[in-house]
């Protein structure tokens, strides 16, 4: 049992732990794990903590994410909307726009039948009279055919015109 190097060991491990034991390394063993696990505990609690509040944060950044995200599409609705009335009132406005030019080129056009018109029955109306007193006077001579190629010409006039 001497003779065996783990006996020796046992005997040296021994007075080792007696040694620690008489000058109390035990207890700063002891008091330094305890500090550690004080520590280590901290540590965790502020960790748990951390995590609670970004938890919270996270939350509260989805909910302003899903309440800007709603905002948006109610902006670009309203935005179609509004692009849509303008589309519709300019298209009423350009068709109001047609039917008055269309209006007013169909009244210039009829006031240009009209004076082509009268001034076809004016030109008519003057070839008439040309035409009855050449006929007249080269036909009828002296007071008569003055009376008549007078009355005639107002005749003319006054039925072409």
């Amino acid at each position: 049992m001497f003779s065996e190097p783990e006996f020796w060991v046992a005997v040296a491990f021994v007075i080792l732990m007696g040694v620690f034991a008489y000058f109390g390394i035990h207890r700063t063993v002891l008091t330094t794990l305890d500090h550690r696990s004080d520590r280590i505990k901290a540590e965790l609690d502020d960790a748990r903590r951390l995590k609670e509040e970004a938890a919270k944060l996270l939350a509260e950044y989805k909910s302003r994410h899903a309440s800007a995200e709603r905002e948006a599409q109610d902006i670009i609705a309203s935005a179609r909307a509004e692009a849509e009335r303008i589309a519709s009132e300019a298209k009423a406005k350009m068709e109001d726009f047609v039917v008055r030019r269309t209006k007013t080129a169909e009244g210039k056009i009829a006031l240009a039948e009209a004076q082509a018109l009268a001034d076809v029955r004016a030109a008519a109306a003057n070839a008439a009279v040309a035409a009855a007193s050449t006929i007249l006077t080269k036909s009828v001579k002296g007071n008569i055919a003055d009376d008549l190629l007078a009355k005639g010409i107002a005749e003319v006039r006054e039925k072409l015109n």
